[in-house]
């Protein structure tokens, strides 16, 4: 018997049933080992030494393998076809040589680009090793993205604090959708206008000419810029005659796409579908690791990570079967058609993405698929179909019409097609195609050179320019493909790093940059401009292609580029923080400085009317705040355009008077400060101040609700056996009851104005059951969720432990500082806290402390207090 691993326990399934009783299959569940998120796990004085580390869940995979291998005559390696495949094999074999499992047992690589019977087991006949030079490939990249993120991303917390992470090719595509707001932003709109004629001809039938030329002078798109000339051009069109000069027909044919690559199908899926790119790839991985169809579990498309766009010899021939049969003998070319791919690199490039079986029409396989898995994969399948078929045969019609009126002439020009054979448009059209309004779709009627025309109607359109349109995920893809940059199985994943870093955010299906994303960007292209180049990007991939095949030593590029790059992020270290606001200050100047409406210099303070704006960065990120600190405390969150003079902007510094305390007579405002807004009653350092509580908007706060929200705590009542006041608050865990010394969480706000003595006296007892840290003897309970760690690895969480508030990641967990607020931790906070405990040492999984003071500067036993130190000590 022999082990075969692949990646996913679907496609594990599926693969036993077509090897049978001789072999065993396993799910790797993807990676099973990846660098640590901490410090040296790529060590370049070492020559790029690096260490390598399991997870619990891996380990438990990587177990059942390795028991499963000693009992077995041979292991085969199945993973995916592409780099990340490859490096899945290579891991799992080095873990199993560590473990001994193997000794002295045949190892084989087997790959298939589709998961059917028979393409597995024309795989399992042909077997290799691994491929050495993918591996190398795999690990340059692994290798240079750790460095980018754990070298960069400390500086960017100690020089622009709420930038969480910066990543090699996250951090380009992030620049792509920043420049282009920079281009919206700075686009100046233009007038132009556009002179058309309805003429007639002499058999009745209409048609429309734009106007080309005037006065013997041809017309670009702009040359009309006002009013007043095009109504001159209209004039004389309303009294000049129209003559047909020339009328031309030429036939041209239009040849099919290719099939889909991962690029091309997420663009396809995105315009035709409306599916984001994820949406896009988890569909397809259902289809492509297989659905039950009559009782057989087969994959309905090949792999769907490539950038390749040809088919095996074997798949045209199917493909070219099913055209005769489902269109006809005509739709078919004489010769089969071959591709190549445009993109600048071919090393994931297997098959471009197509049917398993062709004469699996979209309508046969409908009722065993879901609405997403059925509309996906018809356009897989009619689109690869399309790439086989025959040019569709369409006549180009051109009419050049002259119009005299006096000594002052005019051109028009009318252009028309007609689809004489719709070729492979039978099957598949681009949305661009179908969608496509343009002039030359129209059918002209019959023209004849020579003939005059009839003036029915002289139309002028006025129109603006546009600026360009914003990314969409698709078209943001598109451009990445262009550029070189990322690979097929990168996409998806640099656009989600982006979001869920809230770089960016979805507005109407298109990519719009936030104000933290723009400042990273602002930043890097400031200091760090080499590294988000275009080409710089776009070369570096091309390097780690050259290493794939074989051309580069992968040792000898991580050196080439950790020379320049360490030198760059030294002496960014020296700057000084006022030196990177300056440079801000410019580069974002729309931004950090928005336009107002009365023309003043939107530089000037609107509070005090003499100071300096300027960013400014706080704990939590930057603002937008005055030079006049602290005499005036103007702030602005950065980025809000809509409301210049502050949060707000009802008062001169943002304020939003609600109303008056009816027992204090104090003024109630709603502001913003540089954590965000709050409520406030009355003024000077003795004001009494509340965040909004989380789901709280500043749009729903009125008058009560502040009132309701300055009046906490408030008494619940008096516990029964103590006596003891119970009270309900907003802390900073969030809402909760206190008795005694006992805080319990509530689920809501709401339940703070709205709880009763019986049930606070149950929540609160339950607390006390559950002893310290919200458990008995369980996990901590979660006071705050941070997300992924940059570096990869799990997520970090802040937990309330039985000696205070820590963060856990993975096996870590490190002590929150005395005095800091758990709800107030950020994610660069909390790497650091988990770098400087890894650092030490760890804590190897044991439950975290908290000293009483700050540890001393030498050891405790080192030496004793002196009479004086210890008298002042008590003192």
């Amino acid at each position: 018997m022999d082990v075969v691993v692949v990646e996913s326990p679907a496609k594990a399934k599926t693969i036993n049933k077509y090897l049978g009783k001789n072999y065993k299959v396993l799910a790797s569940f993807g990676h099973v080992r990846d660098l640590p998120a901490k410090d040296g796990s790529v060590r370049p004085d070492e020559d790029f030494a690096m260490s390598w580390a399991v997870d619990t869940a891996s380990g438990k995979r990587l177990a059942d393998i390795a028991k499963a291998v000693k009992d077995a005559d041979g292991l085969i390696l199945a993973t995916d076809p592409d780099r990340e495949g490859e490096a899945i094999s290579w891991h799992v074999l080095e873990v199993l040589k560590q473990k001994r499992a193997l000794k002295d047992k045949p190892v084989s690589r087997v790959v298939f680009n589709a998961i059917t019977k028979s393409s597995v087991l024309e795989a399992m006949a042909n077997p290799r090793q691994i491929d050495a030079p993918l591996v190398d490939a795999y690990l340059a990249r692994r290798a240079l993205d750790y460095l980018v993120g754990f070298t960069l991303s400390p500086v960017l917390w100690r020089k622009l604090p709420g930038a969480r992470s910066a990543g090699r090719v996250q951090s380009v595509a992030l620049r792509l959708v920043c420049d282009r707001e920079s281009e919206i932003e700075r686009f100046i709109r233009e007038e132009y206008w556009q002179i058309s004629a309805l003429l007639g001809t002499p058999r009745n039938e209409n048609f429309e000419a734009r106007l080309t030329a005037f006065d013997r002078k041809k017309l670009q798109k702009l040359d009309i810029a006002n009013k007043a000339q095009a109504d001159d051009i209209k004039a004389m069109l309303e009294g000049a005659t129209f003559k047909a000069v020339s009328v031309e027909a030429k036939p041209t044919k239009r040849n099919p796409g290719p099939p889909f690559t991962t690029s091309t199908l997420q663009q396809a899926a995105s315009s035709r579908l409306g599916f984001s790119a994820t949406r896009t790839m988890q569909v397809a991985q259902r289809l492509y690791e297989g659905m039950d169809i009559g009782g057989e579990t087969t994959g309905l498309i090949t792999y769907m990570r490539t950038d390749g766009v040809q088919m095996a010899p074997e798949a045209i021939t199917a493909a070219r079967d099913a055209i005769a049969k489902e269109f006809g003998p005509k739709y078919l070319p004489e010769k089969p058609r071959q591709y190549t791919t445009k993109a600048k690199n071919a090393q994931e490039a297997h098959e471009a993405i197509r049917p398993t079986d062709f004469m699996r029409t979209p309508a046969s396989v409908r009722q065993y698929l879901d609405a997403d898995q059925a509309r996906l994969y018809e356009i897989v399948w009619k689109r690869a179909i399309a790439s086989q078929m025959q040019p569709a045969e369409i006549e180009r019609t051109t009419a050049e019409i002259e119009a005299v009126n006096g000594p002052r002439t005019a051109e028009l020009r009318a252009i028309g097609s007609v689809i004489r054979f719709d070729g492979f448009i039978a099957a598949y059209t681009d949305q661009k195609d179908e969608d496509s309004e343009d002039e030359e779709d129209r059918r002209l009627p019959e023209i004849r050179a020579g003939e005059q025309l009839a003036r029915e109607a002289i139309n002028a359109t006025q129109h603006t320019t546009e600026p360009p349109p914003r990314y969409s995920e698709a078209s943001l893809i598109k451009k990445l493909e262009e550029l070189g940059i990322g690979r097929p199985s990168t996409y998806t994943a640099i656009l989600k790093t982006l979001e869920d870093r809230d770089y960016v955010s979805m507005d109407k299906r298109k990519l719009l940059p936030q104000a933290k994303g723009r400042l990273l960007s602002a930043f890097l292209e400031s200091f760090f401009e080499r590294y988000v180049e275009y080409d710089f990007t776009a070369s570096l991939e091309e390097k780690l292609d050259e290493i794939s095949d074989g051309k580069l030593a992968w040792k000898d590029v991580l050196r080439d580029f950790w020379k320049d790059f360490s030198g760059a992020v030294a002496d960014i270290k020296e700057l000084r923080v006022t030196d990177v606001l300056d440079a801000l200050n410019e580069e974002l100047a729309p931004l950090v400085f928005p336009a107002r409406e009365d023309g003043s210099n939107p530089r000037i303070c609107p509070k005090c009317g003499t100071g300096n704006l300027s960013l400014k960065l706080g704990k939590f990120g930057a603002f937008v705040g005055c030079s006049n600190y602290p005499e005036c405390s103007f702030t602005r969150q950065l980025g809000d355009a809509a409301n210049p003079n502050g949060e707000n902007g009802n008062g001169e510094d943002g304020t939003k008077v609600l109303g008056k305390d009816p027992y204090t007579a104090e003024e109630i405002t709603l502001r913003s400060g540089r954590f965000g807004p709050y409520i406030q009653r009355g003024d000077g350092k003795e004001a009494k101040r509340s965040s909004l509580p989380k789901g709280w908007t500043v749009d729903s706060i009125d008058h009560e609700k502040a009132l309701a929200l300055l009046s906490l705590p408030r008494d619940v009542g008096k516990h029964p056996e103590s006596g003891k006041m119970i009270s309900a608050g907003l802390g900073r865990y969030g809402p909760f009851v206190l008795h005694d010394g006992t805080y319990a969480n509530l689920e809501s706000i709401e339940d703070v104005f709205s709880i009763g003595l019986n049930r606070a006296v149950s929540v609160i007892a339950e607390k006390q059951l559950k002893g310290p840290g919200g458990r008995n003897g369980g996990t901590p309970a979660a006071l705050k969720e941070l997300g992924e760690h940059p570096a990869g690895g799990g997520k970090i969480v802040v937990r309330d432990g039985k000696y205070g508030p820590y963060v856990n990641f993975g096996k870590v967990n490190a002590t929150l500082p005395k005095g800091k607020d758990p709800q107030s931790v950020t994610i660069e906070d909390a790497v650091a806290l988990i770098a400087e405990k890894e650092a030490k040492g760890g804590n190897g999984g044991r439950k975290p402390f908290r000293k009483a003071a700050a540890p001393a500067k030498k050891p405790a036993a080192a030496k004793k207090p002196t009479a004086k130190k210890a008298a002042n000590k008590k003192g």
